[in-house]
């Protein structure tokens, strides 16, 4: 049995099925037919039917289907395409390697991270890396904040993910750097009545206009600290997830909001914002760096996780 397998795939895989066969083979899914395939690739159609013809009697089975909307992949395309897209990302982030080796200054960095994060940490982690290495391009998207899901690092369309991590997570196919830790607190405009009291307690703000995050985190610190101090969670009057909308709310003068204190670090001034004097005692999730494990991190994001590192420094260290 194990020499059918070895005979199997030396004929059929490592010398039959070519990679620009497979290419043409994601084109064609892509665009749902093989006459704008050809058209995308510069190929002729026959030449485009040739590769598909060539996959086809390499693996055996049929990898198309006609159908009134067009050409659909079969099931046997869609589970090689799906090891295929990771294969031609493997190849991406070799030649990108090879970019990388030969000037390190220079490169991609991709991170989701969560929005808040957007709002002060990230920007000045670039800001820190565009200084030194001009010639590097930064791509930032937002991830979940609703939950702990590592896709975008899975599917590898992104190098790295910033988020909040539960304490003692662990996961076999993740590098898990924990940077800071992001305690909260209650938040005003400069104008609120609320910011020149020197003494404040939960039960005076449970009639104000709160705006809630719409954070699962935010909830859970707002619902045990009122509840522990015997008082019913005040119904927000806005719920919003931007931090450029709260903002401009809190500017006003008028309303409450909890804040990461990495948020206040970077907004406080530039927004005219204060903290109350009011102790929230849940600690919420650290701040962490998250990559995978068994991938190469290229010399461009390897510079952007120092900055994180570096930046990361100023704030309060995670308490063992």
């Amino acid at each position: 049995m194990t020499s059918k397998a070895t005979w199997d795939w030396e004929n059929r895989i490592a010398w039959r099925v070519k990679l620009r066969d497979l290419y043409v083979l994601s084109v064609v899914v892509r665009w749902g037919g093989m006459a704008k395939a050809a058209a995308h690739l510069s190929m002729s159609q026959s030449a485009v039917s040739e590769a598909i013809a060539n996959l086809e009697n390499a693996l055996g089975v049929r990898l198309l289907d006609r159908s009134p909307r067009g050409i659909e992949p079969t099931e046997y395309a869609s589970a090689l395409l799906k090891r295929g897209h990771v294969v031609f990302d493997e190849l991406r982030e070799g030649i990108r390697d090879i970019e990388s080796l030969a000037d390190s200054t220079t490169g991609e960095v991709r991170v989701a991270c969560l929005e808040f994060l957007a709002a002060g940490l990230i920007p000045d982690a670039i800001d820190r890396l565009s200084r030194r290495y001009p010639e590097i391009i930064v791509h930032v998207v937002e991830t979940n904040v609703r939950t702990l899901e590592f896709h975008q690092l899975h599917e590898r369309s992104v190098d790295l993910m910033v988020t909040r991590i539960p304490n003692g997570f662990a996961d076999e196919d993740l590098n898990i750097e924990i940077l800071f830790e992001d305690p909260h607190v209650v938040v005003a405009g400069v104008d609120n009545a609320w910011v020149r009291r020197r003494k404040i307690t939960l039960a005076e703000l449970v009639n104000e206009p709160w705006i809630n995050p719409a954070s699962l985190v935010v909830d859970a610190i707002l619902k045990e600290a009122f509840e522990s101090a015997g008082l019913k969670v005040p119904v927000a009057k806005v719920t919003s997830s931007f931090i450029l909308m709260r903002n401009h709310l809190l500017a006003t003068g008028r309303f409450l909001t909890v804040l990461p204190e990495s948020v206040m670090r970077y907004n406080a001034k530039l927004w005219s914002l204060r903290a109350l004097p009011i102790e929230l005692r849940v600690t919420p999730r650290p701040i962490a760096a998250v990559t995978l494990k068994n991938r190469t991190i290229r010399p461009a994001v390897q510079l952007f996780i120092e900055q994180l590192r570096t930046v990361a420094k100023s704030f309060p260290r995670r308490r063992d």
